[in-house]
């Protein structure tokens, strides 16, 4: 049956980014992914990183059954209670300053509209992302991604400008022991203000650098940017696409350096599988931008349906807090990803936060040169014995697979989870 599947695959889909797993999935539960023959595959990565609360999560469910009999999809300039209640909940969990919501379907949108009104209120149109970006595929967001995805499309949108991230286990100011990002953070913004033109509107950044490898961006760093920001009168957009909702252990990892962001877009997690984003900013900025005319008017924008699963989302997470149970299951994790590097010599590093971690293969500790092929040997035998999980290769760096479970993973879940990688890795090496 799964070959059929695949071989119709072959037929009938647009290849859109490497190949479609050997895996063919038929249902879902929980951390775990079952195909048509039952077999299961536990899911280290939450579907796309966004599966927050596992698969088919009863309240999400139900929610889901609820909504589409009653209230789904309206036009545009319509009104309606779910979209007014998940505006209010999310401002009830973020900072003064985070004040007017804007809901929408997927992070690519959500950060070309906080893009688009970065522009429209600073009246400059000059973006900064970091080298190892990605902040989606459409074009004012494509624009902002360095990470893949740039060659062959001709022009991007203008005023796009990229500055290092900083990657303490490669660090490209001082020692790894003594790794100074505040340095090459103001060295990156002495060749911004050498290549603007005068133009500068925005500042776009993930907390954790995912597809960049997971990146995690120090303590301080982000207030150290805002002050950039501040400085040449730009806007500091950050992306908790996959940070947000509790995954970092905290509700969201800008918290950790005590600023508020002029705009923060969320995805992936506040819909814990379906289709939902947000952008939230000050009523100072909404003001400005809608008498200047701002127009961000798409099909499925404040859709109701999408919003009643973010508010049952929101109410799980706070009900059940699951932010702490990130922290706790994190630190389980992480643990046992580091008693892995300590045996293995091809296990370079282990970074991030919470239950948004990074293992990095090399060919081994002491030259740290990266080792993709066996990254990759890995990710396919991982598979074999039944654990799916993610790698990034980036000019420079070894594969870093992004281990990202479901924030409701049990203690049972992650040790097996770190069994089925320990022999992965042994089954890699022996070729």
């Amino acid at each position: 049956m799964d070959d059929q599947i695949r071989m119709r695959a072959d037929q009938a889909l647009i290849r859109y980014g490497g190949k479609f797993s050997d895996f063919v999935a038929a249902s879902a539960k929980g951390s775990f992914i079952y195909d048509a023959r039952g077999r299961r595959v536990l899911d280290f990565t939450s579907g796309q990183m966004s599966a927050i609360l596992g698969h088919s999560h009863p309240a999400i469910v139900e929610t889901v059954r609820r909504s589409i009999a009653t209230l789904d999809h309206l036009f545009s300039g319509m009104l309606s209670e779910p979209v007014v209640d998940l505006a209010e909940a999310l401002k009830a969990i973020t900072p003064p300053g985070l004040d007017r919501v804007l809901l929408l379907s997927t992070g690519a949108e959500s950060n070309e509209a906080a893009l688009k009104m970065a522009r429209l209120a600073t009246g400059g149109y000059e973006v900064v992302g970091f080298a190892q970006s990605w902040h989606g595929m459409t074009g004012g967001a494509a624009a902002a991604t360095y990470a893949a995805g740039r060659r062959g499309y001709g022009p991007l949108s203008v005023g796009g400008l990229a500055i290092m991230a900083p990657n303490l286990y490669r660090p490209s100011f001082g020692a790894p022991s003594s790794a100074d990002w505040r340095a090459e953070l103001d060295y990156g913004f002495d060749l911004v203000d050498r290549q603007s033109t005068g133009a500068l509107a925005a500042f776009i950044a993930e907390p954790i650098l995912s597809s960049g490898g997971i990146l995690d961006l120090p303590p301080g760093y982000l207030s150290e940017l805002k002050r950039h920001c501040e400085k040449r009168g730009m806007m500091l957009i950050v992306d908790e696409a996959q940070t947000g909702l509790g995954r970092t252990g905290e509700m969201f990892a800008f918290a950790r350096d005590g600023i508020v962001p002029d705009f923060l877009t969320l995805s992936k997690t506040l819909g814990a599988g379906l289709p939902l984003a947000a952008v939230l900013t000050s009523a100072e900025i909404e003001q400005r931008c809608h008498e200047r005319g701002f127009l961000f008017y798409t099909t499925h924008v404040s859709d109701p349906l999408p919003a009643a699963v973010g508010l049952a989302v929101l109410e799980v997470i706070v009900r059940d807090k699951l932010e702490k149970r990130a922290t706790e299951a994190g630190q389980r994790l992480r643990k046992a990803l580091e008693t892995l590097r300590d045996e293995f010599d091809c296990i370079g590093d282990v970074r991030g936060r919470g239950l948004l971690l990074g293992v990095e293969i090399v060919k081994d500790k002491a030259s740290r040169k990266p080792d993709t092929a066996l990254g990759a040997r890995i990710t396919d035998h991982a598979m074999e014995l039944g654990l799916s999980m993610n790698i990034v290769n980036l000019p420079g760096m070894g594969g870093v697979f992004r281990i990202a479970p479901p924030l409701t993973v049990t203690d049972d879940e992650i040790d097996l989870g770190v069994t089925i990688l320990r022999d992965a890795v042994r089954g890699a090496l022996k070729g």
